[in-house]
């Protein structure tokens, strides 16, 4: 197979939520020569772009997502010991979760998957997570950024309140945020550094702050 139809054929996996098609087309890259990387970037995120755009139009729904970004999974599991080989590694670390209050994971679990699968080392802190929590452990880990994800009005507050903990303790730390009351006027007025609208743009957000 050529290798842009194992491309598109990757991206098309993840569009028709195929779990063995993106687990056999990611062995397949491997075996044509196709890095890892490329791979990632080339097919399954823009797979995943496609999936993110759908679901801001409404054209499919959270289920949908989720097995797309099943199958995004299934392909990392080919993919990832061999991008942790390469020269692609080294990317960043991320420290990310749920603010405080607020119990939805289900976008955040894609940009999870999305920035693992460009090579980001990935701390998951999960949902309804203490503010202080999120910059504790960017502190411990030694991370380069903290993502923070909102999805009710009433719990965005929490995105500024990590802001001004890292600016208390003077850590040289990057902040993006998200969540569907998250705007990017928001996020500058609050002084973040980053507002992803979906989990596609977010691994290209989290590149551009390292």
């Amino acid at each position: 197979m050529a290798k842009q139809e194992i491309l598109d054929g990757l991206k098309d996996a993840i569009v028709n939520m195929d779990e063995d098609k993106a687990r056999d087309l990611s062995e397949e890259a491997l075996d044509e020569g196709i890095g890892a990387f490329e791979a990632i970037t080339e097919g399954l995120a823009r797979g995943m772009k496609v999936v993110s755009d759908k679901f801001d139009k409404a054209e499919v729904y959270l289920p949908q997502v989720m097995k797309s970004a099943d199958a995004m999974q299934a392909a990392m599991e080919v993919l990832r010991p061999e991008l942790q080989e390469g020269e692609e590694t080294g990317k960043g670390k991320v420290v990310i979760g749920t603010v405080e209050g607020d119990i939805h994971e289900i976008g955040k679990n894609v940009v999870v998957a999305m920035l693992q699968g460009s090579g980001f080392d990935v701390i998951d802190l999960g949902r309804d997570i203490a503010l202080k929590e999120f910059v504790e452990r960017a502190e411990e880990e030694k991370a380069d950024i903290v993502a923070a994800s909102a999805l009710m009005s009433t719990t965005k507050p929490g995105q500024k309140k990590i802001v001004e903990l890292i600016q208390e303790k003077g850590l040289d730390l990057k902040t993006m945020f998200g969540g569907a009351p998250v705007t990017e006027e928001w996020v500058e007025e609050i002084g973040g550094d980053g507002y992803a609208p979906n989990a596609a743009e977010a691994t290209g957000l989290a590149e551009s702050l390292l």
